[in-house]
């Protein structure tokens, strides 16, 4: 890439800058959206691109929401917005950025697909708006002035705290996606009006956490816990199940489970053991066992025996996996001159009785 911005554009009308970017552009969506690997799609700036939700994950939220009219207040790139307007009949994206909303318009175009674009900034478009939406859709900036991230809601762009009535007057939904590392106790403590919350992982990369805001919340917030791209089942509970749930404990059975990350990041690990009918091996220790096989179990199962640290062999080669262990995977496979990858894995934990090495079977 460094050596085309050298060169000289083959076309008058077009800088080399701009092909490169095209170029880019293409590449970052043949992993992220290749729905717009279509002749005549206009690529935006890297920024836009790496601020983008994912293909899979908005594809995940469009069989979550419908109605007749839909708006995205911080459309960007319009990736969320293509998908989560799919089951809708009126679709509206607002975006500040003016050359950035000629992109997009244009793409919709080349896709056959319509809108309202509102080059706007957000603030002035809630105060100048007169129409009521059946959702509303926002993805906040998550950089201050100085381009360093920030996660609270109210140091958010906009900030969410601040307008969360004025949307609900608006909307009798509002759906805002979120950084993967929000804590959940807090999202529920600022925002009174959640009703669902949505952990969504990629291939065990936790993406996204997604709320869901209503005026007619009732009772307990659904939270669902997804991977996607994985043959995982999801798990799905209610906030405040699990202060009352006291897990079992058990020495390692036969099998051995690992819950995906979007399970904890969602932190329920004593109802996923009783919801699920496991016994986990140490309070700190957020890995479960039995004797007989689980298969929809949300994460990976292993069928395990413990072993001693002396049936490792050196240079033999394994995954490691270290779970309330002292040594962290890479000290490990130094300490016992041993190889990564391959099909074998090794687990280092902590059961009640204390430290214990596993080896799948």
């Amino acid at each position: 890439m460094h050596t085309l911005l050298l060169k000289k554009s083959p076309f008058p009308e077009v800088t080399m800058q701009e092909i490169v970017q095209q170029i880019k552009g293409k590449q970052v969506a043949q992993k992220k959206f290749p729905f717009l690997l279509k002749e005549g799609i206009i690529f935006p700036p890297q920024l836009n691109l790496e601020q983008s939700s994912s293909e899979k994950t908005a594809q995940y939220k469009s069989g979550i929401l419908k109605g007749k009219k839909f708006i995205d207040l911080t459309s960007g790139f319009g990736i969320d917005a293509y998908y989560l307007s799919e089951n809708f009949e009126e679709a509206t994206l607002v975006e500040q950025n003016a050359e950035l909303l000629k992109i997009v318009q244009h793409n919709w175009t080349v896709l056959g697909k319509k809108a309202v674009f509102i080059n706007e900034k957000l603030e002035n478009f809630l105060n100048e708006n007169k129409k009521n939406f059946d959702v509303i859709y926002l993805d906040p900036a998550r950089r201050d002035e100085n381009k360093n991230k920030v996660f609270l809601l109210e140091y958010l762009s906009p900030d969410i705290i601040e307008i969360q009535e004025k949307l609900l007057s608006i909307s009798s939904e509002v759906v805002i996606k979120l950084s993967p590392l929000i804590d959940l106790k807090y999202l529920i403590s600022v925002l009174p009006h959640i009703f669902r919350i949505e952990i969504i992982a990629l291939k065990n990369d936790v993406k996204e956490v997604v709320v869901f805001l209503s005026e007619k919340k009732s009772g307990e917030i659904l939270c669902n816990c997804v991977n996607l791209e994985t043959e995982e089942s999801p798990f799905s509970f209610n906030f405040g199940e699990e202060k009352n749930v006291h897990a079992d404990f058990a020495e390692p059975g036969k099998f051995i489970y690992i819950p995906n990350n979007s399970v904890l990041k969602a932190g329920t690990f004593n109802l996923l053991s009783k919801k699920i009918g496991l016994k986990k091996l140490h309070p700190n220790t957020h890995l479960y066992t039995s004797d007989n096989k689980i298969s929809d179990f949300p994460g990976r199962v292993f069928e395990m025996e413990i072993i001693d640290a002396k049936q490792i062999k050196k240079k033999s080669q394994y995954n490691i996996i270290s779970k309330n262990y002292p040594l962290k995977p890479e000290e490990i496979k130094n300490k016992y001159s041993l190889k990564d990858g391959g099909e074998n894995y090794l687990i280092f934990t902590q059961s009640k009785k204390g430290k214990i090495i596993l080896k799948s079977v």
